[in-house]
């Protein structure tokens, strides 16, 4: 399954955060610690490079992601040109408390009365954008929930210190070249549940934590996962919550559902669906979809 997922409002954020872009000092990306470069909008790095642009990534919900992982993927934010990389959580105050102090580091001839620092905060829908401004200012100026895309329109806030930031939606982009990305940020919620099939969402992830974590299913759901597969992960989880349908039949949908559930609240454990070494293998391995002309001189020669 290809997941897309490009509301309207999104192709207008895209285009007022590139004249915005113009206007600030550094850009503060957020991604999700979980999958970093799956929820890294390729647009943001696209302007940001354009404008010559420093950034600082935060790989927000860190609590939620595997450390081992996290560790490898500072390090290669880190060593990229003109990007500082940190990982925290939003909802720790005392992680948030040390955002201000890293961006005068990374744009110290700024900061004064004069010249005060202007940060533009970027990121994908649900990956903690509205949680760190709240935070961050120290009084609710975004709403926040578990729902992407809440967040439409811009807003220029001012932080104190001499440093204001501007907010922007959360901007996913046109098209989601690997099905694996958008199966990840569907997992993670970061896409609208119309663009969606839960169940298969559910399989693609129990599909990785069987490869990569099974210890943590077993441990949560009390089963054995030897000789399992994604599905039969899914009817595990129905069995141990007793969801079945009228007929004995297990209720998948159910079960899909409290398994993204169990995922996302991190009740499963601290999991990363993606490391720099798995990104390589996914770039090496991708042959892109043929052009509509390629497709045409197939069916000719059929």
């Amino acid at each position: 399954m290809s997941i897309q997922w490009f509301p309207g409002h999104m192709n207008a954020a895209r285009k007022k955060a590139a004249e915005s872009m113009e206007k600030v000092d550094l850009v503060i990306e957020v991604v999700d610690a979980r999958l970093p470069q799956a929820s890294a909008n390729p647009m943001i790095e696209e302007l940001r490079r354009a404008r010559q642009r420093p950034c600082l990534k935060i790989l927000n919900k860190s609590d939620l992601s595997d450390p081992v992982a996290t560790k490898v993927w500072l390090a290669h934010y880190s060593s990229q040109p003109q990007v500082h990389a940190v990982a925290l959580s939003c909802k720790n105050p005392a992680d948030v408390n040390k955002i201000p102090g890293l961006c005068l580091k990374i744009a110290p001839h700024r900061g004064t009365p004069l010249k005060p620092l202007r940060m533009m905060i970027m990121g994908i829908p649900n990956v903690g954008k509205s949680t760190l401004m709240n935070a961050l200012l120290k009084k609710r100026v975004a709403k926040v929930g578990d729902e992407p895309a809440i967040t439409k329109v811009q807003q220029r806030l001012y932080l104190g210190n001499n440093m204001v930031l501007i907010d922007t939606p959360g901007m996913l982009w046109p098209k989601i070249a690997h099905p694996s990305d958008g199966l990840m940020l569907a997992a993670s919620h970061a896409i609208g549940v119309n663009a969606v099939i839960e169940e298969e969402v559910a399989t693609f992830l129990a599909g990785v934590l069987l490869e990569r974590y099974p210890g943590l299913l077993a441990a949560r759901y009390g089963f054995k996962t030897a000789g399992m597969d994604a599905v039969a992960v899914i009817e595990g989880v129905a069995t141990r919550r007793g969801f079945r349908l009228k007929g004995g039949e297990f209720d998948h949908e159910k079960a899909a559902h409290i398994f993204l559930q169990d995922y996302r609240t991190g009740a499963l454990g601290r999991i990363s669906l993606e490391t720099p070494q798995s990104r390589i293998a996914l770039l090496a391995s991708y042959q892109p979809p043929p052009s509509l002309g390629e497709q045409q001189e197939e069916s000719e020669a059929e």
